[in-house]
C-alpha cells in the first residue's frame, strides 16, 4: 500500500481487529494476554494503553517517514516506541495508580511488542499519516478486543463476578452468587487454556461464517 487513494480505510481497520488480530490471528504479544487478564479492568486498560501506543506511534513514524535514514530507522522506531510507551506510563500512574501498581511491569513490555514494530516498519514508513492512524487504531482496537474477551471470560468463570471500570475507580456489577469459581482460571495455566480456547473459537468463526460470506458474495 503506498498510496492513500488505493487504501479503503474502512478494511483496513477491520483488518487490524478481525483478519490480523494480533493476539487471535498473529499470536503475537501474547504475554500480558495471559498475565494481565486475570481482572477485566487491568485487561481493559492494558489494551487501552496498547491502543494509544500503537496509534501514536504509526502518526509519529509517518510523519518522520520522509526524513528517516533507511540505515538506522530501525534504532528510531524503538526510540519512538520508547518515548511513547514513557508518555503512557507517566499517564497511568497519575490518572490509575492502582491498576498502574498491578499492570505498571507489563506496560513497560510494549517496548519489545513486535506487533507495534512491525506495523511501523510494514505500514507507517510507507503511508501517510491518515492511513497510518487508521491501521494504527485498527490493531489497536483488535488487541483491546482481545484482552477484553479474554479477561471477561476468565474473571467470570473463576472468580464468579465481573469487575468493570466505572471512570477512574471500579465497581463490581455482577456477582454470580451461585457460580462456583473455577480458581484455576485465574492462575496462570488458566490463562493459557482461555486464550487457546478463545483463538480456536475466533479462527473457527472467522472460518465458518467470514469466509463463507465473502465466497458467497
Amino acid at each position: 500500500m503506498s498510496s492513500t487513494s488505493t487504501i479503503n480505510l474502512k478494511d483496513l481497520f477491520l483488518n487490524g481487529i478481525i483478519k490480523e488480530n494480533t493476539i487471535f490471528k498473529l499470536a503475537l504479544s501474547l504475554c500480558p494476554s495471559i498475565a494481565v487478564t486475570n481482572n477485566l479492568k487491568n485487561g481493559i486498560f492494558m489494551g487501552l494503553a496498547v491502543l494509544f501506543v500503537q496509534t501514536m506511534v504509526n502518526i509519529t513514524i509517518s510523519l518522520m517517514r520522509k526524513i528517516i535514514e533507511p540505515k538506522v530507522r530501525l534504532p528510531i522506531f524503538m526510540l519512538v516506541i520508547s518515548g511513547w510507551v514513557t508518555i503512557t506510563q507517566m499517564l497511568m500512574a497519575a490518572f490509575v495508580p492502582d491498576v498502574y501498581a498491578k499492570v505498571g511491569l507489563y506496560i513497560a513490555l510494549i517496548v519489545a511488542f513486535a506487533s507495534i514494530l512491525a506495523r511501523a516498519e510494514m505500514f507507517a514508513s510507507k503511508n501517510s499519516i491518515v492511513p497510518s492512524m487508521v491501521d494504527g487504531l485498527g490493531m489497536g482496537v483488535g488487541f483491546l478486543f482481545a484482552l477484553t474477551v479474554i479477561s471477561f471470560f476468565r474473571e467470570l468463570v473463576g472468580k464468579g463476578t465481573l469487575t468493570v471500570p466505572t471512570g477512574l475507580s471500579t465497581q463490581h456489577v455482577f456477582t454470580f452468587i451461585n457460580t462456583k469459581p473455577v480458581l484455576i482460571m485465574v492462575l496462570p495455566a488458566g490463562g493459557f487454556l482461555a486464550v487457546g480456547i478463545l483463538m480456536a473459537l475466533f479462527n473457527w468463526i472467522d472460518i465458518r461464517y467470514m469466509k463463507k460470506g465473502a465466497v458467497s458474495h
